[in-house]
C-alpha cells in the first residue's frame, strides 16, 4: 500500500515538473506570423458579425411587416450602440464594475463588518428563538 501511494506521488511530481516547464519565446518569423493569423482571423470575424446582424434586421423587418399586416401590437425598433473595439476597451484585469482599478475605496475601508455568525450583528426577525 505504500509503495503504491509513493510511486503516485512521485509520478505526480514528475507530471507538475513537466508542467512548468518554460517555453522558449517566439522566434520574430514565428510572432509576425502569429500577427498575421489574428488580423485575418479577426477581419473574418468582423465580416461574420456584419452578416449575422444583417440577417437579423431582414428577418426583424420581415416579421414586423407581417405584424403590422396581421394586426400585431409592435414596439418601435431599438437602436443598438456598436460594440466598443479592442482598441477603445480598457485591457486591465477583472476588477469590480464599481471599483476602478479594483482597489476598495476608503469609504469601502469605514464600513465596518456585521455578521450573525460572528456575533457582530443582532440576529434576524425570523430565526427560531432558543427555549
Amino acid at each position: 500500500m505504500k509503495i503504491t501511494s509513493l510511486a503516485f506521488t512521485l509520478a505526480l511530481l514528475a507530471l507538475g515538473s513537466v508542467a512548468n516547464a518554460a517555453l522558449p519565446p517566439p522566434s520574430p518569423a514565428q510572432a509576425q506570423a502569429a500577427a498575421a493569423k489574428k488580423a485575418a482571423a479577426d477581419a473574418q470575424a468582423q465580416k461574420d458579425k456584419e452578416a449575422l446582424m444583417a440577417s437579423m434586421d431582414a428577418i426583424a423587418g420581415r416579421w414586423r411587416s407581417r405584424a403590422a399586416g396581421q394586426g400585431w401590437h409592435t414596439n418601435p425598433s431599438v437602436a443598438i450602440a456598436a460594440p466598443a473595439t479592442a482598441a477603445s476597451a480598457p485591457a486591465t484585469g477583472a476588477a469590480p464594475a464599481s471599483q476602478p482599478g479594483g482597489k476598495p475605496g476608503p469609504a469601502t475601508a469605514a464600513v465596518p463588518i456585521r455578521s450573525e455568525k460572528l456575533g457582530t450583528a443582532p440576529p434576524s426577525a425570523d430565526v427560531k428563538k432558543k427555549p
